[in-house]
């Protein structure tokens, strides 16, 4: 079976600066702590359940945010003969669990503030105003921080989401607080726990089905096999390619294995040949960068494009 690897320009993985990543998350798990502690002090104080939510979804992102800092570590370490692709895929398995925590965490503030909707309680709203400011402030500064990496990669988009969603929830608290300062509206914080939670779930639900796509190895989205068979089938020397997978071992590298039919009986030199065409097609046209093609001539087998094992 030949195997083989069309290397990108891209095979850095945008490791260039290989700690800064990891320095940025450290320095927001930081400045989540102290607003989680802040919070958690200052709902029990006022009474506010759209605070202490708030504090909740912090801490939430404390831990998703740890998380994300030690898959990050870990998907730098190297493979070895035990963990041949390394620690590839540590972080697709954080974005999984830190997308499955905020929809457990969000359907929890979902009960707690229907509760609370048929007891309002008065809130000390000072303190809930001051509060959220700080939550704005420090998480605007981890958005920073985070928004560049978040374009490349899944886990440090799950960081920056819940980042984003934390910036979100302490505006609206924020404005909770002042209706509740100055019209006594202190149902508005019960309304305003709803839509964190219902917030949260939306963002959660979509990362958490892109990163469970990865780990149970489907096709990603934007490939059809249909579309590569063809593709590769133009190639003279080729008459099928058949069993074949793709997968994703993360967001840089997609894996193609297949069984290729040639029309003649080649020698191995000629169909490395051939196999340098194949790569570049896979490479140029579908972003495939990992590539094991089997060869066969005559061979009786299936020859349908997918052939369950």
């Amino acid at each position: 079976m030949a195997h083989n690897h069309a290397h990108s320009q891209n095979d850095s993985h945008g490791h260039s600066h290989p700690d800064l990543k990891g320095r940025k998350l450290l320095l927001s798990i930081l400045l989540n702590i102290g607003i989680t502690v802040a919070q958690v002090i200052g709902g029990l104080i006022s009474g506010s359940l759209s605070l202490l939510s708030d504090a909740l979804h912090n801490f939430s992102d404390v831990l998703s945010l740890i998380v994300s800092y030690i898959a990050d570590r870990y998907s730098k370490k190297d493979a070895s003969v035990t963990k041949t692709f390394g620690y590839k895929r540590a972080e697709i398995i954080a974005a999984f669990v830190n997308s499955a925590t905020l929809i457990i965490v969000a359907v929890y503030l979902i009960y707690e503030a229907i509760l609370r909707f048929m007891d309002p309680h008065t809130i000390e709203s000072g303190l809930v105003i001051w509060l959220a400011i700080l939550g704005i402030v420090f998480n605007g500064f981890s958005v920073l921080l985070l928004f560049k990496d978040s374009k490349s990669n899944m886990n440090m988009r799950s960081a920056y989401l819940h980042l984003l969603t934390d910036m979100a929830a302490s505006v609206a608290v924020l404005v909770g607080g002042l209706l509740m300062k100055y019209f006594e509206w202190f149902w508005v914080d019960s309304l305003l726990t709803l839509l964190i939670a219902l917030y949260l779930i939306v963002m959660g639900f979509g990362l958490l089905k892109s990163s469970f796509k990865v780990l149970m190895l489907f096709t990603p989205d934007d490939i059809s096999l249909e579309v590569i068979h063809d593709a590769v089938c133009k190639i003279p020397e080729v008459k099928n390619i058949h069993h074949m997978h793709i997968w994703q071992l993360n967001e840089q590298e997609t894996h193609l294995e297949a069984h290729v039919d040639f029309h003649k009986d080649v020698t191995l030199s000629q169909f490395d040949a051939v196999l340098t065409k194949i790569e570049e097609v896979l490479f140029h046209d579908f972003g495939i960068n990992h590539v094991t093609i089997q060869p066969e001539h005559q061979k009786d087998d299936p020859k349908d494009i997918i052939v369950q094992d």
